[in-house]
């Protein structure tokens, strides 16, 4: 007997089905190994009598439901004439000229930039993920193609916090109308339409005009007029553009970017009222099509829930700027996207590297929320979101257990199902690469899909094959349909004697169904006190005995950067010396394991050279399983 609990996650769900689904059946005990290989039974196994106590299944990821703010009758006509093309002026002065563009309030940004980044900018370069464009070379214009990273920190102007963190207003105002007076001489016409050029898409254009609303003061307070005029008239263009093609989105996350400064437009713009109310009902319509039940964006990456606060911790500071109170639903939805974040985070509070993410720096992450002003703790199972996360002794266990998300929401999607992390004491022992979206900085542009692949995350493979098609442009194409997932705490005779319970985590996914007939099942226990985590990786056919023949398979481990790894004189095994001095030993039965060079992409986004264990080989379609051990030393 165990704690259970079961789920079965299939990609349906993920589009927003919400209705409970079946439980898996109890699995059978599966063994172990000892530091000398030998197979040892797991706790279930012994017979031993255990407390036992349901925990209910988890539902589905599904959409959040928010309607619009309650407004009066005359405010929803204001909505709707506004909605139809009657500008804001005919509708709060109709009998006035309409007013000049100015701004009604000064935003105290509430996020800090990169200093680093800053720094560089003063010296005449951007700083984009270790990557450094001279000023003077960049295309602002958009003929010649910037790497995507690059186009979203320059278009979207996300650097003015940056050099706002990096000296005084009057050291930094200069450079900013610089950079500022290039790109409005290299874009002078607002388009018709989204994708003429990466400056106008609805999601670089709506972090543009929140960029400029919040960091105002950095772009108006210099002493050239003409580029001051310039700078609030197209500010006002740009608003209006968004008023009309937010819905030609390029995915959900650009357009609540674009729904976000549309009310922030409509906060600090005259005659802002009838644009605040379109975009305060817009952007709670996007926001539930964007975020499931447990907090969790559809896209299931880390990266882009980071983005999403920071949109609703900006927007928060220009409804306090003009001292009015924000809609409660954007709290509620502030409230809710928090908790999952913190779930993948390590022990040292970075990001884990999940969906092209890399691992976010501890301080970025806690200022972000610090500045959310929500107070919480991670989820301890974000299962909507599909995300495991088992927290033992001092070490911390998060696995991907779902299909990766839909076409429609994937932004740097990766085929990482049943991939782990693992660390200890903050220090990161097995990892993935990471890093798809910050290639084209220091990352070559050229690995973005390789490190959106299956191989690049500790998890098998079949045939050197992905688990789910991984395709241009952030996209994927099919592959895993459907996860099965059964969570269960370990607690018996024996392992109350020792002091020692477990945490036993079964699933399996169907990604190689459909190619090669067979089913990848991966089990993984962490012991309570962190020191030991056991696994099994077993490939299952769908049908009867399987296939005749033999296909290719690795598992693959990448480790933490910093760890000096030896292998074991039989072959079996290998030495990990961490950093911080303990040592690790990785054990597997029945095959040899190989060392290789792998990497890694830091808080920056840079990639670090590491290196991974691969167990490889053939394996029967019939089936087979490779046990393997996680043990700290000492």
């Amino acid at each position: 007997m165990a704690e259970a609990d079961s789920a079965r996650v299939r990609v349906d769900d993920l589009a927003g089905d919400a209705a409970s689904p079946p439980p898996v059946p109890s699995p059978a005990a599966t063994p172990a190994l000892t530091l000398d290989g030998t197979p040892e039974p797991l706790v279930e196994a012994r017979g031993a009598k255990a407390a036992a106590e349901l925990i209910e299944p988890g539902r589905a990821l599904a959409l959040a439901d928010f309607t619009p703010p309650a407004i009066g009758a005359g405010e929803r006509l204001i909505r709707l004439a506004y909605r139809m093309g009657v500008p804001g002026s005919a509708l709060t002065s109709p009998f006035r000229k309409p007013a000049r563009p100015r701004l009604l309030a000064t935003v105290a940004s509430p996020l800090a930039g990169d200093k680093v980044a800053g720094t560089a900018l003063r010296a005449g370069h951007f700083l984009v993920h270790g990557f450094k464009l001279p000023i003077s070379q960049a295309d602002f214009g958009g003929a010649g193609r910037l790497t995507a990273p690059v186009e979203r920190h320059v278009h979207g102007f996300h650097w003015l916090a940056d050099l706002e963190a990096s000296a005084l207003r009057e050291q930094v105002t200069q450079t900013a109308e610089r950079i500022a007076a290039a790109w409005l001489a290299a874009n002078p016409d607002v388009p018709a339409r989204p994708g003429k050029g990466p400056a106008w898409t609805v999601g670089n254009a709506g972090h543009r005009l929140l960029n400029w609303l919040v960091h105002a003061p950095l772009l108006l307070s210099g002493s050239d007029k003409g580029l001051r005029n310039r700078l609030l008239a197209n500010l006002s263009e740009t608003a209006r553009w968004l008023d009309r093609n937010v819905p030609r989105a390029e995915d959900k996350l650009a357009q609540v970017a674009g729904w976000t400064a549309i009310v922030a437009a409509g906060l600090l713009l005259p005659d802002g009222r009838p644009r605040r109310l379109y975009g305060e009902a817009g952007l709670i319509e996007a926001l539930g099509e964007l975020v499931g039940d447990d907090g969790g964006l559809l896209s299931r990456s880390p990266l882009g829930q980071m983005e999403a606060i920071a949109l609703l911790v900006k927007l928060a500071a220009c409804y306090q700027a003009v001292r009015r109170e924000p809609p409660p639903q954007l709290q509620s939805v502030l409230t809710l996207l928090v908790p999952p974040l913190l779930a993948m985070t390590h022990g040292d509070g970075s990001l884990s590297s999940w969906q092209g993410g890399w691992a976010v720096a501890a301080d970025q992450v806690s200022a972000l929320v610090a500045a959310s002003g929500v107070r919480t703790r991670p989820l301890r199972e974000v299962r909507q979101w599909g995300y495991q996360r088992v927290a033992a002794g001092k070490s911390l266990l998060l696995l991907d257990a779902a299909p990766p998300p839909l076409a429609r929401h994937a932004r740097n999607g990766c085929a990482s199902t049943l991939a782990f992390e693992f660390s200890h004491a903050g220090q990161r022992l097995i990892v993935n690469c990471g890093g798809g979206a910050a290639a084209g900085g220091l990352m070559p542009a050229r690995l973005e899909q390789g490190l959106r692949a299956t191989a690049a995350h500790s998890t098998l493979t079949l045939d050197d094959a992905n688990s789910t098609a991984v395709l241009i442009n952030g996209r994927l194409g099919p592959g895993v349909g459907e996860v099965e997932l059964d969570r269960r705490t370990l607690v018996n005779e024996t392992t109350s004697r020792s002091g020692f319970g477990a945490t036993r985590i079964e699933a399996s996914h169907d990604g190689y169904a459909s190619r090669y007939g067979l089913v990848h099942r991966r089990i993984l226990i962490l012991r309570d006190d962190g020191a030991e985590l056991r696994g099994e990786d077993a490939i299952v056919p769908t049908k009867g005995k399987g296939k005749r023949g033999k296909v290719g398979f690795a598992i693959r481990f990448h480790l933490g950067p910093g760890i000096e790894v030896g292998k074991s004189e039989d072959g079996h095994g290998v030495g990990l010396a961490l950093p911080d001095g303990s040592y690790w030993q990785f054990r597997v039965s029945a095959a040899e394991v190989a060392i290789e060079e792998s990497i890694w992409a830091d808080g920056q986004g840079r990639p670090v050279p590491v290196q991974q264990i691969v167990i490889q080989g053939l394996v029967s379609r019939g089936g087979g399983s490779f046990s393997w051990l996680l043990k700290k030393m000492g």
